[in-house]
């Protein structure tokens, strides 16, 4: 383990990330409501804890082994959820505990969406946008950022990008080289938020609601500057883009960058993923729609529609954007939505979930199984858009399952401990591992009625889940300690 390469890492991160507190500083200067003393003695703190990291190390150069980039992606993200946590902490409006300010630092950073908070509508407006921005940072992942910046630093990038990217093969790269792919990332993922912030104020939001759900919206993260979400605007124009821009955010970002290549529109409609989501979404609007038409939920059917659409597709791709209560509807919709958020978005995008291709695999892995029982002697190759799927992508999806239903497991056990309901425990754990937000009983508006050791295994989850599991478990083995 190259300890010195792995501080140098999370030194260089920790001095970028300072400079993102500098806009909500600014916004708070400028407003005089007080805050920016807490934005701007948190930056000072990042700045000297990055640089206390950095510069006894900053003239070696070396490439990251695997082992090193797993590391420095599971502390970059532990240790940035707790730097984002100080100005919660220093802030006199709102007063959060310690736990509390980790809790809501983590949901956003791991663009979850969960929140302790109440009277988000009276919160400075500093505040609220840095709390935007979070998620917007966590989005696509503050190490893919920084992947396109260390080749000038002396530090290769690979094996973050490898650890960080989400889904089962993490090897493809747009680009030839991997500080051209990150700057890709990154050039599709601010284009969409700078599309998505005008669309929401031609839609009717004001130009700082525009930005802040542009940010969330693009994150998949769900985070809102009102306490009633996008029901606070009452618009199906704002509603269309929250769709809109979610579906796009939950698409794998090479699609993006294929179809912008190319020029051709089609590329979303040929890959087997996405096709799957658009089916699995239809499905869930055609079943919703059915219920509470059959019910009477909403007064006509074009609010029921309306209401059907945001609702799943806010759901199955993590993002928890809310409309109204669909923790009161009627039947077993509410259960339905918590297990579309388990399948989350596609690979390669910003939602959570288990993702789309692994539940394909899954699938045709089944399949084949159950085909081999008429023919046990048949070679049956497992394909995805028509090319082969190597058994070693296959076992890695079988290992992810596997952790899965053990890790949610443990965590509703360590819920169910801490005094939460079956119901409560149930969702949070769904919702925080899947990085979806809001769940059912008494989490269904927010998580302040958890206690601290609940809300400590919560943020836990999150990152969890940002992390794909994987990454984080691995560091819990004693083999990858081992030199």
């Amino acid at each position: 383990m190259r300890i010195a390469t792995v501080l140098k890492v999370l030194g260089i991160l920790l001095v970028l990330s300072s400079l993102t507190l500098l806009p909500p500083a600014i916004i708070s200067f400028t407003l005089s409501d007080g805050a920016h003393r807490a934005f701007l003695t948190s930056m000072g703190v990042n700045l000297l804890v990055g640089l206390a990291f950095w510069l006894p190390h900053a003239r070696k150069k070396t490439e990251l082994r695997f082992r090193d980039g797993f590391l420095i992606v599971v502390l970059i993200w532990v240790v940035l959820s707790l730097m984002a946590s100080l100005p919660f902490v220093l802030l006199n409006h709102p007063q959060l505990s310690v736990v509390n300010s980790i809790f809501e630092a983590t949901s956003g950073l791991t663009t979850t969406g969960a929140t302790i908070l109440t009277g988000i509508d009276s919160l400075p407006m500093s505040v609220l946008y840095y709390r935007q921005q979070l998620q917007w940072l966590g989005g696509m992942g503050i190490i893919v950022l920084a992947v396109a910046v260390m080749p000038m630093l002396g530090v290769g990038g690979m094996q973050l990008f490898r650890a960080e990217t989400p889904g089962p093969v993490k090897d493809n790269k747009l680009t030839p080289r991997i500080t051209e792919t990150a700057k890709a990332l990154w050039f599709i993922y601010l284009g969409l938020t700078l599309v998505c912030g005008v669309s929401y104020y031609l839609a009717g939001m004001t130009v700082f609601d525009a930005i802040g759900h542009a940010y969330s919206t693009i994150a998949i993260g769900g985070f809102s500057t009102h306490d009633a979400s996008l029901g606070y605007f009452e618009s199906n124009a704002v509603n269309l883009v929250a769709v809109v821009f979610m579906l796009l955010s939950s698409l794998n970002f090479a699609l993006h960058f294929a179809a912008f290549r190319s020029r051709k529109l089609h590329v979303y409609l040929r890959d087997s993923e996405a096709k799957i989501q658009y089916f699995l979404i239809v499905l869930g609007v055609i079943v919703c729609s059915a219920v509470l038409s059959r019910f009477n939920v909403f007064e006509t059917l074009e609010s029921t529609v309306v209401q059907s659409v945001t609702q799943v597709v806010s759901i199955a791709t993590t993002t928890g954007f809310t409309t109204t209560s669909f923790a009161s509807w009627p039947l077993f919709l509410p259960v339905l939505l918590i297990l579309l958020s388990t399948a989350g978005g596609c690979a390669g995008s910003t939602a959570g979930g288990m993702k789309i291709i692994r539940i394909i695999l899954l699938f045709k892995q089944g399949a084949r199984e159950i085909s081999k029982l008429v023919h046990p002697n048949a070679l049956i190759p497992i394909k995805l858009g028509g090319k082969p799927v190597s058994d070693t992508v296959i076992n890695a999806v079988w290992g992810f399952l596997s952790l899965y239903l053990i890790s949610y497991v443990i965590l509703l056990l360590l819920m169910l401990g801490t005094g939460a309901d079956l119901v409560t425990s149930l969702s949070a754990v769904s919702a925080s591992l899947n990085n979806l937000g809001p769940g059912l009983g008494s989490v269904a508006e927010n998580y302040a009625s958890i206690t601290d050791a609940g809300k400590m295994v919560l943020a836990f989850a999150m990152l969890l889940g940002r992390l794909e599991l994987y990454t984080l478990l691995v560091l819990l083995t004693p083999m990858f300690w081992k030199s």
